[in-house]
């Protein structure tokens, strides 16, 4: 061993040092993503039958009907955080629509609730997720009282 490799010994453990740190968090990322996805409410949607269900730390607590698009409209599918939420909104799009306890997801996408309840449970919106006016409340209360930063919205058709 010459002076060289003595002076690289601590480089070299520096870099073992960081691949099993490497290894170990790629080891428990599936388990911490699991706690994560356990934490908070999450809200998901099916397209196909038309329900929300909705889950605290990975335990459902609600089950709603819910209005998404109707043929000519869409619904976006995938994996959104909340975002901007209003008690009282009305849509700028379609004419003043009242859109209380709006959630939004996606740009003008929102969930809310709705007066058309007898909707309720098939498609009938122009993109967004209606809910029964007492189920968008307590959504928005959840969603309030946890945080955005700890829910998540899923829409899966």
């Amino acid at each position: 061993m010459n002076r060289f490799d003595i002076a690289l010994a601590p480089r070299r453990w520096r870099q073992l040092f960081a691949a099993l740190a490497c290894a170990l968090v790629l080891t428990l990322s599936p388990s911490l993503a699991r706690q994560a996805e356990a934490a908070g409410i999450t809200a998901r949607i099916d397209l196909s039958d038309q329900r929300m269900r909705v889950y605290r730390d990975g335990r459902q607590i609600h089950d709603w009907p819910v209005s998404t698009a109707r043929r000519g409209y869409r619904t976006p599918v995938g994996t959104f955080r909340p975002g901007r939420m209003h008690r009282r909104y009305f849509s700028r799009k379609y004419h003043g629509a009242p859109m209380p306890h709006s959630v939004f997801f996606l740009g003008g996408y929102a969930i809310h609730g709705t007066n058309d309840i007898r909707n309720l449970g098939r498609p009938a919106s122009h993109g967004c997720v209606r809910l029964h006016p007492d189920n968008a409340r307590r959504l928005f209360g959840l969603i309030s009282d946890g945080g955005k930063q700890n829910a998540r919205i899923v829409i899966t058709r």
